[in-house]
């Protein structure tokens, strides 16, 4: 790490990026940590060079083509209170690379004032290509602060392009709106799985539209959520068939207390050869399995949260 992020770096960024990105004082590999707008610290590799763009507050990622088992980490964190953070980041993928990207945002306050993130993330992945993209998201502080995370995604995949992106928020986010659009070419694929826990009187928002525009290109949408207290997530996915292809999309739920759950999916075959299905799970957690746990020792509490914490897993 640069010795300015290391000489500026606080508890509270640490404890987020730690959440967020697994920060254990350093990383290896290109990163950029971006805390309260300004940036604690980046460096470039050979293969991918972070640069700031000139036009918005944000970043230009450039992987190279070719570039095989490489990470770069580019986490957020705001802990300044009332702070409202904007940022755009475009990855640049070269054709035939192979990389991980680990993002995430963490946001902590202890006043009353709210603070927010929005990430707006455009994903360019050259022909055959492949990308597996982390994203977490959590909230810390005071319980009756607002913290607000509202991600934006577009993702723009050419030929044999690979994009599997793993996102979970499980806990302490006010309020969020997630939006992810993807457009696929010919035989691309892209797999979003999505991990969601609210509580209290938090909301969630979830909006996946994907258009497979190329000839055997595919999507795979794989939603997993838990409500609780009075807290309300809604799901929408949309895929459009406009070519031979394959697209799936797939909601489970879990509610307690009086937490509510909203899932609405939208299919558009414009191809005698699209083959788009849709599944959605909403319920409460069975109770025989609390009955097993029972069995075995654990309380009620227990046996509620290790269900949850497997579900999530």
């Amino acid at each position: 790490m640069s010795d300015i992020a290391e000489k500026t770096i606080d508890k509270n960024t640490a404890d987020l990026l730690k959440m967020v990105a697994d920060f254990e004082g350093k990383f290896s590999g290109a990163f950029n940590i971006r805390s309260n707008g300004g940036c604690l610290g980046r460096k470039s590799s050979e293969n991918i060079k972070i640069e700031s763009k000139t036009d918005n507050p944000g970043l230009d990622i450039f992987i190279a083509p070719g570039t095989k088992g490489e990470t770069v980490f580019i986490p957020a964190c705001v802990t300044a209170p009332g702070f409202d953070d904007l940022v755009y980041n475009d990855f640049h993928v070269g054709e035939g690379a192979d990389v991980t990207i680990v993002a995430g945002c963490g946001i902590h306050t202890e006043t009353g004032e709210p603070a927010r993130h929005s990430g707006i993330h455009r994903f360019m992945l050259a022909k055959g290509s492949r990308v597996v993209y982390e994203e977490k998201h959590v909230g810390t502080g005071a319980d009756d602060t607002k913290k607000i995370i509202d991600p934006v995604t577009e993702c723009f995949l050419e030929e044999d392009s690979y994009l599997e992106m793993d996102t979970s928020q499980l806990g302490g986010v006010t309020k969020s709106t997630r939006n992810t659009k993807a457009k696929l070419a010919d035989r691309a694929t892209l797999v979003i799985k999505e991990r969601l826990l609210t509580d209290g009187e938090e909301t969630a928002e979830t909006h996946f539209s994907v258009e497979l525009n190329g000839e055997d290109s595919g999507v795979n949408l794989m939603s997993r959520s838990v409500a609780r207290g009075n807290s309300h997530q809604a799901y929408q996915s949309v895929i459009i068939g406009n070519n031979k292809c394959h697209g799936h999309s797939e909601c489970d739920a879990i509610i307690s207390d009086n937490g509510k759950v909203d899932a609405t999916p939208e299919l558009y075959a414009n191809c005698g050869d699209a083959e788009l299905i849709h599944e959605a799970a909403i319920g409460k957690i069975a109770g025989e399995q609390i009955m097993k746990l029972r069995t075995l020792g654990l309380t009620q509490e227990e046996a509620e949260a290790a269900i949850v914490d497997g579900f999530l897993a």
